[in-house]
């Protein structure tokens, strides 16, 4: 079985069983895995298909942080951190729950996923423990969330006296991005 597939939710019917019908109609040759499958029990999620953001969108973006990291001072990576923390996706899990996890105070988180925020601290048998939330990396990101990313990123840019492409340029940007 290959991974997810793209469709679209043609028909609904309920049956004489009282159980819903759904018909889909998928991007791709079923048949192979539709033998597999049928008369099994499955795990289904249908939900709204987002494109993956666009190259030319990651290639914007990391313009962006360049520009910022060299008025703040600081390294790229450091800028990027922080956008993707301001302006970025949280991480969820499958059932639609954020990720988070807890480290003792004396690990550095950096050594374990660079995209997350201490939102408290924790007091456990006598040891204490940072707990954070976990940020998507922008590899991962939709062509939604990655456009917030880059609007947070021209807010900061346009504070900082960067100019930026016109709103004309990036509206063009975005309907390029949203098609890829």
């Amino acid at each position: 079985m290959k991974g997810p597939m793209r469709g679209r939710l043609v028909d609904m019917s309920i049956g004489l069983n009282q159980k819903y019908r759904i018909t889909v109609e998928v991007d791709r040759d079923f048949r192979e895995d539709y033998e597999k499958l049928k008369d099994q029990d499955l795990d289904i999620e249908i939900k709204k298909h987002r494109d993956k953001r666009s190259k030319s969108a990651n290639a914007y973006f990391h313009v962006l942080v360049n520009k910022i990291a060299s008025v703040r001072g600081g390294s790229d990576d450091a800028t990027k951190k922080s956008l993707v923390i301001e302006y970025g996706a949280l991480a969820k899990d499958e059932d639609g729950f954020t990720v988070g996890f807890k480290l003792p105070v004396s690990v550095d988180v950096d050594t374990v996923y660079p995209y997350v925020k201490c939102f408290d601290t924790r007091e456990e048998n006598g040891k204490l423990f940072n707990c954070y939330l976990v940020y998507k990396q922008t590899r991962l990101m939709d062509s939604k969330e990655m456009a917030r990313l880059i609007d947070g990123a021209i807010e900061v840019a346009q504070e900082l006296g960067i100019e930026t492409d016109t709103p004309e340029q990036l509206a063009r940007y975005k309907e390029d991005w949203s098609r890829q």
